[in-house]
């Protein structure tokens, strides 16, 4: 993983909420790197109004802040994982990429000491 993308901090879900919530639909843009990893038939699936409608709708259940001060947030879509990076700034959210992940890529040891992250 680049360092950059490594989680430096764990946010609580509710201080997530907050800083999202000030923001509207029209201020959450996709980047052209946000649907790269995407099949043709999975970007029919997963559009721009998707993925808006979920970080606006949805409850991650487990937020980090990356080294490179985006957002790591982690949701459940179906019975998958689903990691969206969001780069959060003053007028707008851009959402940089998302992907699923494996149970065993979620960073659970949020709960460890901080240094854990600066390995």
């Amino acid at each position: 993983m680049v360092d950059g993308n490594k989680i430096a901090k764990k946010v609580e879900i509710a201080d997530f909420i907050a800083i999202i919530s000030n923001y509207s639909a029209g201020q959450i843009e996709c980047t052209s790197h946000t649907f790269f990893r995407l099949s043709e038939a999975q970007r029919k699936i997963f559009n721009a109004k998707t993925l808006k409608d979920y970080v606006i709708n949805e409850e991650p259940f487990l937020v980090g802040l990356q080294k490179n001060q985006n957002y790591a947030a982690f949701y459940k879509y179906e019975k998958k994982n689903m990691r969206i990076i969001l780069d959060v700034q003053t007028t707008k959210i851009n959402i940089v990429t998302f992907y699923f992940i494996d149970d065993k890529q979620i960073p659970i040891k949020f709960e460890k000491p901080s240094n854990y992250f600066e390995e």
